[in-house]
Protein backbone atom coordinates (compact mmCIF):
# COMPACT_ATOMS: atom_id res chain seq x y z
CA UNK A 1 0.00 0.00 0.00
CA UNK A 2 1.33 3.41 -1.00
CA UNK A 3 1.13 6.10 1.68
CA UNK A 4 0.74 9.65 0.39
CA UNK A 5 1.13 13.06 1.97
CA UNK A 6 -1.30 15.94 1.51
CA UNK A 7 1.13 17.73 -0.82
CA UNK A 8 1.34 14.63 -3.02
CA UNK A 9 -2.45 14.20 -3.12
CA UNK A 10 -2.79 17.86 -4.12
CA UNK A 11 -0.40 17.28 -7.00
CA UNK A 12 -2.12 14.06 -8.10
CA UNK A 13 -5.59 15.67 -8.14
CA UNK A 14 -4.42 19.02 -9.52
CA UNK A 15 -7.22 20.59 -11.61
CA UNK A 16 -9.37 17.47 -11.19
CA UNK A 17 -13.12 17.26 -10.61
CA UNK A 18 -13.89 14.26 -8.38
CA UNK A 19 -17.48 13.10 -7.75
CA UNK A 20 -18.35 10.66 -4.94
CA UNK A 21 -21.75 8.93 -5.07
CA UNK A 22 -23.03 6.63 -2.34
CA UNK A 23 -24.39 6.16 1.15
CA UNK A 24 -23.00 7.15 4.55
CA UNK A 25 -19.91 4.96 4.08
CA UNK A 26 -19.00 6.91 0.95
CA UNK A 27 -19.79 10.17 2.67
CA UNK A 28 -16.87 9.28 4.95
CA UNK A 29 -14.84 8.49 1.81
CA UNK A 30 -15.58 12.02 0.60
CA UNK A 31 -14.68 13.53 3.98
CA UNK A 32 -11.36 11.72 4.23
CA UNK A 33 -10.43 12.77 0.70
CA UNK A 34 -11.28 16.41 1.46
CA UNK A 35 -9.25 16.26 4.67
CA UNK A 36 -6.28 14.63 2.94
CA UNK A 37 -6.25 17.41 0.35
CA UNK A 38 -5.55 19.88 3.15
CA UNK A 39 -3.90 18.18 6.15
CA UNK A 40 -1.80 15.15 7.09
CA UNK A 41 -4.18 13.95 9.77
CA UNK A 42 -7.10 11.58 10.26
CA UNK A 43 -10.81 12.08 10.71
CA UNK A 44 -12.14 12.24 14.23
CA UNK A 45 -14.90 10.00 15.50
CA UNK A 46 -17.26 12.99 15.65
CA UNK A 47 -16.57 13.90 12.03
CA UNK A 48 -17.26 10.33 10.97
CA UNK A 49 -20.61 10.19 12.81
CA UNK A 50 -21.92 13.64 11.88
CA UNK A 51 -24.16 13.92 8.84
CA UNK A 52 -25.72 16.85 7.05
CA UNK A 53 -23.59 19.52 8.76
CA UNK A 54 -23.44 22.95 7.14
CA UNK A 55 -19.66 22.88 6.72
CA UNK A 56 -16.86 20.34 7.04
CA UNK A 57 -13.20 21.34 6.58
CA UNK A 58 -14.04 24.34 4.38
CA UNK A 59 -16.62 22.52 2.26
CA UNK A 60 -20.23 23.62 1.82
CA UNK A 61 -23.58 21.88 2.11
CA UNK A 62 -25.41 22.52 -1.16
CA UNK A 63 -28.69 20.68 -0.61
CA UNK A 64 -30.46 18.57 1.99
CA UNK A 65 -28.96 17.74 5.37
CA UNK A 66 -29.50 20.46 7.95
CA UNK A 67 -30.83 22.74 5.21
CA UNK A 68 -33.88 20.47 5.09
CA UNK A 69 -34.64 17.72 7.63
CA UNK A 70 -32.39 14.97 9.00
CA UNK A 71 -34.07 11.56 8.75
CA UNK A 72 -33.43 7.96 7.66
CA UNK A 73 -36.06 7.60 4.97
CA UNK A 74 -35.28 6.59 1.41
CA UNK A 75 -35.89 10.14 0.16
CA UNK A 76 -33.02 11.63 2.22
CA UNK A 77 -30.83 14.01 0.22
CA UNK A 78 -27.42 15.51 0.92
CA UNK A 79 -25.14 17.26 -1.57
CA UNK A 80 -21.74 18.58 -0.45
CA UNK A 81 -18.94 20.33 -2.34
CA UNK A 82 -15.34 21.26 -1.60
CA UNK A 83 -13.79 23.81 -3.94
CA UNK A 84 -10.30 25.29 -3.85
CA UNK A 85 -8.13 27.03 -6.44
CA UNK A 86 -7.19 23.76 -8.15
CA UNK A 87 -9.48 21.06 -6.69
CA UNK A 88 -13.19 20.31 -6.88
CA UNK A 89 -14.77 17.42 -4.95
CA UNK A 90 -18.54 16.83 -4.79
CA UNK A 91 -20.66 14.27 -2.92
CA UNK A 92 -24.20 13.05 -3.62
CA UNK A 93 -25.99 10.87 -1.06
CA UNK A 94 -27.78 7.92 -2.67
CA UNK A 95 -30.34 5.49 -1.30
CA UNK A 96 -30.78 3.59 -4.59
CA UNK A 97 -28.32 2.83 -7.35
CA UNK A 98 -30.63 4.09 -10.11
CA UNK A 99 -33.75 6.19 -9.73
CA UNK A 100 -35.27 9.46 -10.89
CA UNK A 101 -32.97 11.29 -8.50
CA UNK A 102 -29.91 9.52 -9.94
CA UNK A 103 -31.07 10.50 -13.41
CA UNK A 104 -31.25 14.14 -12.30
CA UNK A 105 -27.70 13.86 -10.92
CA UNK A 106 -26.45 12.57 -14.27
CA UNK A 107 -28.18 15.40 -16.09
CA UNK A 108 -26.60 17.90 -13.71
CA UNK A 109 -23.13 16.46 -14.31
CA UNK A 110 -23.70 16.45 -18.05
CA UNK A 111 -24.91 20.03 -18.23
CA UNK A 112 -22.40 21.49 -15.77
CA UNK A 113 -19.54 23.81 -16.62
CA UNK A 114 -16.96 21.13 -15.75
CA UNK A 115 -17.09 17.48 -16.76
CA UNK A 116 -16.06 15.09 -13.98
CA UNK A 117 -12.61 13.56 -14.23
CA UNK A 118 -13.24 10.81 -11.65
CA UNK A 119 -16.46 9.25 -10.35
CA UNK A 120 -16.27 7.05 -7.25
CA UNK A 121 -19.53 5.21 -6.68
CA UNK A 122 -21.28 2.50 -4.69
CA UNK A 123 -24.83 1.82 -3.64
CA UNK A 124 -25.79 -1.52 -2.13
CA UNK A 125 -26.97 -1.69 1.50
CA UNK A 126 -30.01 0.55 1.04
CA UNK A 127 -30.91 -1.22 -2.22
CA UNK A 128 -31.02 -4.74 -0.77
CA UNK A 129 -32.59 -3.87 2.59
CA UNK A 130 -35.15 -1.09 2.07
CA UNK A 131 -37.07 -1.98 -1.07
CA UNK A 132 -39.03 -5.14 -0.33
CA UNK A 133 -38.61 -8.84 -0.97
CA UNK A 134 -37.64 -8.43 -4.63
CA UNK A 135 -34.95 -5.89 -3.87
CA UNK A 136 -32.10 -8.04 -5.24
CA UNK A 137 -33.72 -8.55 -8.64
CA UNK A 138 -34.56 -4.84 -8.78
CA UNK A 139 -30.96 -4.08 -7.91
CA UNK A 140 -29.71 -6.12 -10.87
CA UNK A 141 -32.03 -4.30 -13.25
CA UNK A 142 -31.06 -0.91 -11.83
CA UNK A 143 -27.37 -1.75 -12.24
CA UNK A 144 -27.92 -2.49 -15.90
CA UNK A 145 -29.80 0.79 -16.37
CA UNK A 146 -27.17 2.77 -14.45
CA UNK A 147 -24.11 1.58 -16.35
CA UNK A 148 -25.94 1.93 -19.64
CA UNK A 149 -26.68 5.58 -18.87
CA UNK A 150 -23.15 6.15 -17.54
CA UNK A 151 -21.77 4.86 -20.81
CA UNK A 152 -23.87 7.42 -22.67
CA UNK A 153 -23.39 10.42 -20.42
CA UNK A 154 -19.76 10.28 -19.28
CA UNK A 155 -16.96 11.52 -21.54
CA UNK A 156 -14.23 9.11 -22.54
CA UNK A 157 -11.73 10.96 -20.38
CA UNK A 158 -13.74 10.29 -17.21
CA UNK A 159 -12.57 7.47 -14.93
CA UNK A 160 -15.43 5.65 -13.20
CA UNK A 161 -14.41 3.49 -10.24
CA UNK A 162 -17.13 1.22 -8.91
CA UNK A 163 -16.48 0.14 -5.32
CA UNK A 164 -17.91 -3.11 -4.05
CA UNK A 165 -19.75 -2.99 -0.72
CA UNK A 166 -17.47 -3.42 2.29
CA UNK A 167 -17.81 -6.35 4.73
CA UNK A 168 -20.41 -6.27 7.51
CA UNK A 169 -20.08 -7.13 11.17
CA UNK A 170 -21.77 -9.98 13.01
CA UNK A 171 -24.08 -7.56 14.83
CA UNK A 172 -25.65 -4.73 12.84
CA UNK A 173 -27.25 -1.78 14.63
CA UNK A 174 -27.20 0.78 11.83
CA UNK A 175 -29.90 3.46 11.85
CA UNK A 176 -30.79 2.93 8.20
CA UNK A 177 -32.27 -0.49 9.10
CA UNK A 178 -35.59 0.27 10.87
CA UNK A 179 -37.79 -2.30 12.54
CA UNK A 180 -40.17 -2.18 9.58
CA UNK A 181 -38.80 -1.82 6.06
CA UNK A 182 -40.65 -0.26 3.15
CA UNK A 183 -43.82 -2.19 2.33
CA UNK A 184 -44.26 -3.32 5.95
CA UNK A 185 -41.86 -6.24 5.56
CA UNK A 186 -40.07 -7.49 8.70
CA UNK A 187 -36.54 -6.38 9.37
CA UNK A 188 -33.93 -8.35 7.42
CA UNK A 189 -31.64 -10.65 9.40
CA UNK A 190 -27.86 -10.21 9.50
CA UNK A 191 -27.17 -13.52 7.77
CA UNK A 192 -29.62 -12.73 4.98
CA UNK A 193 -28.19 -9.24 4.56
CA UNK A 194 -24.64 -10.60 4.29
CA UNK A 195 -25.75 -13.10 1.67
CA UNK A 196 -27.51 -10.40 -0.33
CA UNK A 197 -24.47 -8.13 -0.16
CA UNK A 198 -22.26 -10.92 -1.49
CA UNK A 199 -24.64 -11.54 -4.37
CA UNK A 200 -24.99 -7.82 -5.05
CA UNK A 201 -21.19 -7.43 -5.22
CA UNK A 202 -21.02 -10.25 -7.75
CA UNK A 203 -23.75 -8.70 -9.91
CA UNK A 204 -22.27 -5.20 -9.76
CA UNK A 205 -18.78 -6.45 -10.61
CA UNK A 206 -20.10 -8.40 -13.61
CA UNK A 207 -22.20 -5.51 -14.89
CA UNK A 208 -19.41 -2.93 -14.46
CA UNK A 209 -16.85 -5.06 -16.30
CA UNK A 210 -19.41 -5.73 -19.01
CA UNK A 211 -19.43 -1.97 -19.72
CA UNK A 212 -15.62 -1.72 -19.28
CA UNK A 213 -15.73 0.31 -16.07
CA UNK A 214 -13.11 -0.07 -13.33
CA UNK A 215 -13.93 -2.06 -10.19
CA UNK A 216 -12.19 -1.68 -6.82
CA UNK A 217 -13.03 -4.69 -4.65
CA UNK A 218 -13.20 -3.15 -1.18
CA UNK A 219 -14.86 -6.29 0.17
CA UNK A 220 -11.68 -8.19 -0.64
CA UNK A 221 -9.27 -5.55 0.70
CA UNK A 222 -11.07 -5.25 4.05
CA UNK A 223 -12.14 -8.88 4.52
CA UNK A 224 -9.61 -9.33 7.37
CA UNK A 225 -9.86 -5.83 8.83
CA UNK A 226 -13.08 -6.18 10.80
CA UNK A 227 -11.36 -4.83 13.90
CA UNK A 228 -11.68 -1.41 12.27
CA UNK A 229 -15.48 -1.67 12.11
CA UNK A 230 -17.54 0.70 14.20
CA UNK A 231 -19.96 -0.58 16.84
CA UNK A 232 -22.92 -0.53 14.44
CA UNK A 233 -21.31 -3.20 12.24
CA UNK A 234 -21.60 -1.13 9.04
CA UNK A 235 -19.38 1.96 9.28
CA UNK A 236 -15.58 1.99 9.62
CA UNK A 237 -13.09 3.97 11.68
CA UNK A 238 -10.59 6.57 10.55
CA UNK A 239 -7.73 4.11 9.90
CA UNK A 240 -9.82 2.03 7.50
CA UNK A 241 -10.96 5.12 5.61
CA UNK A 242 -7.41 6.38 5.23
CA UNK A 243 -6.37 3.03 3.79
CA UNK A 244 -9.41 3.21 1.50
CA UNK A 245 -8.31 6.64 0.29
CA UNK A 246 -4.82 5.32 -0.44
CA UNK A 247 -6.30 2.47 -2.49
CA UNK A 248 -8.42 4.87 -4.52
CA UNK A 249 -5.56 7.30 -5.11
CA UNK A 250 -3.23 4.48 -6.16
CA UNK A 251 -5.87 3.25 -8.60
CA UNK A 252 -6.21 6.75 -10.09
CA UNK A 253 -2.45 7.10 -10.42
CA UNK A 254 -2.23 3.75 -12.16
CA UNK A 255 -4.98 4.73 -14.59
CA UNK A 256 -3.31 8.07 -15.38
CA UNK A 257 0.23 6.71 -15.69
CA UNK A 258 1.50 8.55 -12.61
CA UNK A 259 4.53 7.26 -10.71
CA UNK A 260 3.92 7.41 -6.97
CA UNK A 261 6.75 7.65 -4.40
CA UNK A 262 8.03 4.38 -2.99
CA UNK A 263 8.41 4.53 0.77
CA UNK A 264 11.33 2.75 2.42
CA UNK A 265 10.81 -0.59 4.12
CA UNK A 266 11.96 0.71 7.52
CA UNK A 267 9.14 3.20 7.75
CA UNK A 268 6.24 2.15 10.02
CA UNK A 269 2.99 0.72 8.72
CA UNK A 270 -0.10 2.79 8.08
CA UNK A 271 -1.66 1.96 11.44
CA UNK A 272 1.37 3.15 13.42
CA UNK A 273 1.76 6.25 11.25
CA UNK A 274 -1.91 7.15 11.59
CA UNK A 275 -2.18 6.60 15.32
CA UNK A 276 -3.37 9.46 17.48
CA UNK A 277 -0.04 11.22 17.73
CA UNK A 278 1.89 8.31 19.30
CA UNK A 279 3.73 5.25 18.11
CA UNK A 280 3.89 2.27 20.41
CA UNK A 281 7.40 1.72 21.73
CA UNK A 282 8.58 -1.87 21.51
CA UNK A 283 10.29 -3.50 24.45
CA UNK A 284 13.93 -4.57 23.89
CA UNK A 285 14.35 -8.31 23.42
CA UNK A 286 17.06 -10.54 24.75
CA UNK A 287 20.53 -10.23 23.22
CA UNK A 288 19.42 -7.29 21.10
CA UNK A 289 20.29 -4.42 23.40
CA UNK A 290 18.26 -1.22 23.88
CA UNK A 291 16.47 0.27 20.92
CA UNK A 292 18.29 3.47 20.19
CA UNK A 293 15.86 4.77 17.62
CA UNK A 294 12.65 4.13 19.61
CA UNK A 295 10.46 7.26 19.36
CA UNK A 296 9.51 9.11 22.48
CA UNK A 297 5.86 8.67 23.52
CA UNK A 298 5.54 12.42 23.89
CA UNK A 299 6.82 13.21 20.39
CA UNK A 300 4.40 12.34 17.58
CA UNK A 301 5.88 10.58 14.59
CA UNK A 302 6.00 12.60 11.41
CA UNK A 303 6.72 11.06 8.00
CA UNK A 304 10.10 12.18 6.67
CA UNK A 305 10.06 15.01 4.11
CA UNK A 306 10.74 14.42 0.45
CA UNK A 307 13.23 17.31 0.20
CA UNK A 308 16.51 17.72 2.10
CA UNK A 309 16.49 19.74 5.29
CA UNK A 310 19.19 22.39 5.84
CA UNK A 311 22.33 21.04 7.42
CA UNK A 312 21.82 17.36 6.51
CA UNK A 313 24.74 15.58 4.79
CA UNK A 314 24.39 14.76 1.15
CA UNK A 315 25.64 11.18 1.58
CA UNK A 316 25.55 8.74 4.52
CA UNK A 317 28.55 8.80 6.88
CA UNK A 318 31.53 6.60 5.94
CA UNK A 319 31.47 3.01 7.04
CA UNK A 320 33.45 2.13 10.14
CA UNK A 321 36.24 -0.42 9.96
CA UNK A 322 35.36 -3.95 11.05
CA UNK A 323 37.80 -6.78 11.77
CA UNK A 324 38.01 -9.22 8.89
CA UNK A 325 37.53 -12.93 9.57
CA UNK A 326 40.33 -15.44 9.14
CA UNK A 327 40.81 -16.24 5.45
CA UNK A 328 39.72 -19.66 4.27
CA UNK A 329 41.50 -21.83 1.74
CA UNK A 330 39.74 -20.87 -1.46
CA UNK A 331 41.08 -20.34 -4.97
CA UNK A 332 41.48 -16.57 -5.44
CA UNK A 333 39.43 -14.85 -8.10
CA UNK A 334 41.18 -13.02 -10.97
CA UNK A 335 42.45 -9.61 -10.00
CA UNK A 336 40.55 -6.58 -11.21
CA UNK A 337 41.28 -2.90 -10.61
CA UNK A 338 39.35 -1.63 -7.64
CA UNK A 339 37.99 1.84 -6.97
CA UNK A 340 37.51 3.40 -3.57
CA UNK A 341 34.05 4.84 -4.17
CA UNK A 342 31.08 3.77 -6.22
CA UNK A 343 28.72 6.63 -7.05
CA UNK A 344 25.01 5.98 -7.27
CA UNK A 345 22.71 6.86 -10.13
CA UNK A 346 21.55 10.47 -10.49
CA UNK A 347 18.91 11.30 -7.91
CA UNK A 348 15.67 13.08 -8.76
CA UNK A 349 15.80 16.71 -7.66
CA UNK A 350 12.72 18.77 -6.99
CA UNK A 351 11.98 21.92 -8.94
CA UNK A 352 12.16 23.95 -5.75
CA UNK A 353 15.65 22.97 -4.60
CA UNK A 354 18.89 22.19 -6.40
CA UNK A 355 21.92 21.02 -4.45
CA UNK A 356 25.39 21.17 -5.98
CA UNK A 357 28.69 20.50 -4.29
CA UNK A 358 32.20 21.04 -5.69
CA UNK A 359 33.92 19.03 -2.95
CA UNK A 360 35.18 15.55 -3.93
CA UNK A 361 33.18 12.58 -2.66
CA UNK A 362 34.40 11.09 0.61
CA UNK A 363 36.21 7.76 0.55
CA UNK A 364 35.36 4.77 2.71
CA UNK A 365 37.75 4.26 5.59
CA UNK A 366 38.62 0.96 7.18
CA UNK A 367 38.66 -1.15 3.97
CA UNK A 368 42.00 -1.32 2.13
CA UNK A 369 41.85 -2.79 -1.37
CA UNK A 370 45.26 -4.38 -1.89
CA UNK A 371 46.63 -6.20 -4.91
CA UNK A 372 46.15 -9.65 -3.39
CA UNK A 373 42.56 -8.93 -2.24
CA UNK A 374 40.10 -11.85 -2.49
CA UNK A 375 36.34 -11.96 -2.00
CA UNK A 376 35.97 -13.79 1.29
CA UNK A 377 32.80 -13.84 3.44
CA UNK A 378 32.43 -10.35 4.84
CA UNK A 379 30.85 -9.19 8.15
CA UNK A 380 27.38 -7.65 7.96
CA UNK A 381 27.36 -4.03 6.79
CA UNK A 382 25.37 -1.51 8.86
CA UNK A 383 22.14 -0.51 7.10
CA UNK A 384 22.15 3.26 7.20
CA UNK A 385 18.92 5.03 6.33
CA UNK A 386 19.13 6.77 2.97
CA UNK A 387 19.06 10.57 3.01
CA UNK A 388 15.54 11.90 2.94
CA UNK A 389 16.15 13.89 -0.25
CA UNK A 390 17.12 10.77 -2.20
CA UNK A 391 13.61 9.26 -2.03
CA UNK A 392 11.72 9.45 -5.27
CA UNK A 393 9.11 12.17 -5.45
CA UNK A 394 5.82 11.69 -7.33
CA UNK A 395 6.10 12.26 -11.07
CA UNK A 396 2.90 13.61 -12.59
CA UNK A 397 2.76 13.63 -16.37
CA UNK A 398 0.56 16.42 -17.66
CA UNK A 399 -1.32 16.14 -20.91
CA UNK A 400 -0.11 12.99 -22.65
CA UNK A 401 1.47 10.67 -20.05
CA UNK A 402 4.81 9.10 -20.71
CA UNK A 403 3.33 5.64 -20.43
CA UNK A 404 0.21 3.87 -19.22
CA UNK A 405 1.07 1.36 -16.52
CA UNK A 406 -0.76 -1.94 -16.69
CA UNK A 407 -2.70 -2.18 -13.44
CA UNK A 408 -4.57 -5.05 -11.82
CA UNK A 409 -7.63 -4.31 -13.93
CA UNK A 410 -6.03 -4.86 -17.35
CA UNK A 411 -6.24 -2.19 -20.04
CA UNK A 412 -8.17 1.08 -19.66
CA UNK A 413 -11.82 0.31 -20.09
CA UNK A 414 -12.40 3.16 -22.52
CA UNK A 415 -9.88 1.74 -25.01
CA UNK A 416 -11.45 -1.69 -25.28
CA UNK A 417 -13.50 -2.61 -28.35
CA UNK A 418 -17.21 -2.26 -28.00
CA UNK A 419 -19.64 -5.02 -28.70
CA UNK A 420 -21.97 -4.42 -31.66
CA UNK A 421 -25.30 -3.01 -30.49
CA UNK A 422 -28.22 -5.37 -30.33
CA UNK A 423 -30.99 -4.65 -32.82
CA UNK A 424 -34.31 -3.99 -31.21
CA UNK A 425 -37.68 -3.05 -32.55
CA UNK A 426 -38.01 -0.26 -30.02
CA UNK A 427 -36.79 3.23 -30.86
CA UNK A 428 -33.27 3.79 -29.64
CA UNK A 429 -32.65 6.89 -27.57
CA UNK A 430 -30.19 9.33 -29.12
CA UNK A 431 -26.82 9.59 -27.37
CA UNK A 432 -26.34 12.96 -25.66
CA UNK A 433 -23.40 14.97 -26.85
Amino acid sequence: MVRLLASEVQQLLHNKFVVVLGDSVHRAVYKDLVLLLQKDCLLTNKQLRTKGELSFEKDQLKMGGELDTLHNRTDYREVREFCSDHHLVRFYFLTRVYSEYMESVLEELQSGNHAPDVIIMNSCLWDVSRYGRNSLSSYRQNLENLFGRMDQVLPKSCLLVWNTAMPLGDKIKAAFLPQKCKGQYPRISVATLKKKVTQANFYSHAEATKHYFDVLDLNFHFRQARKHLQGDGVHWNEHAHRKLSYLLLAHMADAWGVELPQRDSWEPGFEAWESSGQVEERQPQDNLGPQVFAPSPHCPFRPPPLLPSPGLPIRPPPLLGCPLPQPQHMPPFPLYPQVSYFSSDPVFQSDEFYIHSDSPPPTHTGYAFEGDFSFYPQPPVPNFRPPCHQRQAPIVHRGFPRHFARGPYNNPWRDRPRRPPKHSSACLESRPQ
